[in-house]
């Protein structure tokens, strides 16, 4: 895929997770599911950039910095949810801030994939690795939210996967 495809994706996908995210939604299972297809386009292509440009230790340092920023951002991300029981199921709903999160997150990616690889051989590396960081700052905030979720289960009850 070219550089604008890889983005223009990413941002449909953001816009499709912010949609999700502003929507009163059950945290469950199937909020997962997302994730994990996420996960797997995101590895295979930032498989397919990594083994076409026969990148080094700068690129892959960078890719490592990426995600770790992408899971910083889901942490922050996940603070601004609410989560709350209706019934016995939990259930979650993010905010204007949570969108604006998203979208900053999203620049800060490919801000630091500017700083870190210009002219380094690695150009389009943020580009390539677009879905698999929203993959991994969706897991993390999901990973947050459903521990908060399970706090808030009674005592007898299964915890929500």
């Amino acid at each position: 895929m070219s550089v604008a495809a890889d983005i223009v994706l990413g941002i449909v996908i953001l816009g499709l997770l912010i949609y999700r995210q502003l929507s009163s939604r059950p945290v469950n299972a199937t909020g997962l599911r997302i994730v994990v297809i996420l996960a797997v386009i995101g590895v295979i292509q930032a498989y397919q950039f990594l083994d076409k440009h026969h990148s080094g230790a700068v690129t892959y340092a960078a890719l490592a910095g990426s995600l770790v920023l992408a899971a910083v951002a889901g942490a922050l991300r996940a603070a601004t949810v609410r989560v709350w029981l209706q019934g016995d199921q939990p259930w979650s709903k993010g905010n204007w801030l949570t969108a604006v999160l998203w979208v900053a997150a999203l620049a800060a990616h490919l801000g630091y994939d500017a700083l870190v690889t210009p002219g380094r051989g690695s150009s389009g590396l943020g580009a390539a690795t677009v879905i698999l960081y929203l993959a991994v700052s969706l897991g993390i905030q999901r990973a947050i939210t459903q521990v908060r979720a399970n706090r808030l289960q009674p005592a007898g009850h299964g915890a929500a996967v």
